[in-house]
């Protein structure tokens, strides 16, 4: 007996645009089983019996390339549920644009230093616990009140990080956010974003100032999987978790879960993960999802 094993090809623009839309679905031959998702902008293709996805996949890439196209693609077989029950993410550099302990670096005079560790750390080229620890260390004796002017000053929500857990929480997913960073920033971004929960290393402290340690053990990313399948365990599993992150810490909870997305990802995550969004906005893990812009909450 043989079975028709159909996929769907979710393409994101980054900004409205029917013409090149039009291009990149005449190149995969797309026909009438197409679903607007937003207006020249986003689309589902429907693709039935497909031999050789990933053959797909590469040839998309190529085109995109020769074509100096712009834009985000997902290629998924339809076997499971495309919306997700829960969304895991990492914090720095997914939901905000900056790392904060880099920033934090930068008040003592460090963050060229720290921001070299980090960018190593994150590429998976040395271990991300001893890296944390060593950064940390640097930051001995910074005033508490620091932490809040970072935040306040330095700290903003990458495009599309609110509607994408409100839009998933609206709809019944669970929303948590964990992260390799600190406690202090990921509660207020959970706060400021609408997500449920979030996890993060503790910064600890004297009562003024930061002692240059790090409450044991460090969320790393043993730690991000073990939290993928704790909070996946009551709607069935990471199967039914969609995972968003950028470096090699978050690596294997994307690769676990039943969508892992590489967000601007180092080249070490966005190959290993289901797909990665590289030129649009955090939205689009809603539109791989399925979801359009009419049930977008924001």
């Amino acid at each position: 007996m043989s079975h028709v094993i159909t996929h769907c090809l979710t393409v994101v623009l980054p900004k409205p645009d029917e013409a090149r839309l039009e291009d990149i679905l005449e190149h995969v031959q797309a026909g009438e089983n197409i679903q607007v998702l937003s207006e020249h902008k986003a689309v589902d293709v429907i693709l039935d019996d497909l031999e050789a996805p990933d053959d797909l996949s590469a040839s998309l890439n190529q085109f995109f390339v020769h074509r100096n196209l712009h834009a985000d693609f997902c290629l998924q077989s339809l076997t499971c549920a495309r919306r997700k029950r829960l969304l895991i993410c990492d914090m720095d550099s997914t939901l905000i644009g900056q790392e904060c302990i880099d920033e934090l670096a930068d008040f003592v005079g460090l963050k060229d230093k720290v921001s070299k560790i980090t960018e190593r750390a994150m590429g998976g080229e040395i271990d991300f616990d001893e890296a944390l620890r060593e950064r940390v260390g640097l930051l001995e004796g910074l005033p508490l009140p620091i932490l809040q002017e970072c935040f306040d000053t330095r700290i903003t929500l990458n495009p599309g990080a609110r509607t994408l857990a409100q839009t998933m929480k609206a709809h019944g997913a669970k929303t948590v956010i964990v992260s390799g960073g600190f406690t202090f920033f990921a509660e207020q971004v959970a706060a400021k974003t609408g997500f449920e929960a979030a996890q993060a290393n503790v910064l600890l402290d004297d009562g003024s100032h930061l002692t240059g340690a790090v409450a044991e053990p460090i969320l790393g990313r043993e730690a991000k999987r073990r939290a993928l399948n704790n909070y996946s365990a009551e709607f069935g599993g990471p199967e039914n978790a969609v995972a968003v992150g950028d470096g090699a810490n978050d690596l294997t909870m994307i690769e676990a879960s039943g969508m892992g997305i590489a967000y601007c990802a180092r080249p070490t995550v966005s190959g290993q993960a289901d797909c990665a969004i590289n030129h649009t906005d955090l939205t689009t893990a809603l539109y791989f999802q399925g979801y359009s812009d009419r049930d977008f909450v924001s």
